[in-house]
């Protein structure tokens, strides 16, 4: 168990609403007991539409007080209903390099990016979400509009592939310690008649679900944890390729079919060393 309060990041364009994905943010990091930081990125094109030297600078900083007094306002708001301390900064400049240079400097534990309808944030093209699976090695929480990880709420979690990849999570206890009786397990096999039935994960009891593996298994999968009311399914990534999920995963498709496919929360383990 971490000494210090874990560090959860939530990277946002804000060109979508925030409620919802604070909140769920707010839900964990009730659980694990953790600080919340929201984080920015505007690139200067759109902020700056003058060649003008001057123009420019006089925009962006009039630019940098609109935009800090709108994450101000949506930092303070959060933090006075639920009682979490949210702190807040923003950056004008090219997505990548920032988004890259905040990872290294401030280190969170726990990053979290919004689903959108269609995509999970990529900041309009950028491909942010897989930068974001290579440059960070912990963990990734990706977070639906319409399926929240309500705050003081029983957690109904559930894992893929038993668990595999995920049981070294180093706040895996405190989600345990808040979650349902008994944990929901799911699996997708090529041959589900040979497979060896697990009924526990880190001491609890769980209840397996096998599909066979064919075109709609990540349909039906997803159709089950809305059945079960899932709302947070744990995911292990790989070593060597953290895009990738565990490498004995039984689903033959990277993470980004899962998080394009699912409409529960996810939780991407962090990268084993």
């Amino acid at each position: 168990m971490k000494n210090n309060k874990y560090k959860i990041t939530v990277f946002s364009d804000l060109k979508e609403p925030l409620n919802n994905t604070l909140k769920s943010t707010v839900g964990l990091a009730k659980i694990i007991n953790a600080d919340i930081a929201l984080f920015h990125v505007r690139r200067p094109s759109e902020v700056v539409k003058t060649e003008s030297q001057l123009s420019a600078i006089r925009t962006i900083n009039r630019e940098s007080n609109a935009i800090d007094k709108k994450i101000q306002s949506i930092a303070k708001s959060f933090s006075d209903d639920f009682g979490v301390k949210i702190s807040y900064s923003f950056a004008i400049g090219n997505l990548k390099n920032e988004i890259d240079a905040y990872i290294r400097e401030q280190k969170p534990d726990i990053i979290v990016l919004q689903r959108k309808k269609t995509k999970v944030l990529d900041f309009l093209g950028d491909n942010i979400t897989q930068f974001v699976h290579r440059r960070h090695r912990g963990a990734i929480f990706i977070v639906d509009d319409k399926n929240i990880f309500e705050p003081n709420k029983e957690l109904s979690l559930a894992l893929l592939d038993n668990g595999e990849g995920i049981a070294d999570i180093e706040f895996m206890d405190s989600l345990l310690s808040h979650t349902q009786k008994p944990l929901k397990s799911f699996k997708i096999v090529k041959n589900p008649s040979g497979l060896k039935a697990s009924n526990e994960f880190r001491g609890k009891k769980t209840i397996e679900f096998v599909f066979e593996e064919r075109d709609d298994s990540i349909k039906n999968l997803s159709k089950y944890l809305m059945i079960n009311n899932i709302n947070l399914l744990c995911v292990g990534r790989t070593k060597n390729n953290p895009a990738k999920k565990s490498d004995n995963s039984s689903i033959n498709s990277d993470i980004n079919a899962i998080v394009g496919n699912l409409e529960v929360p996810l939780l991407l383990s962090e990268v084993p060393q």
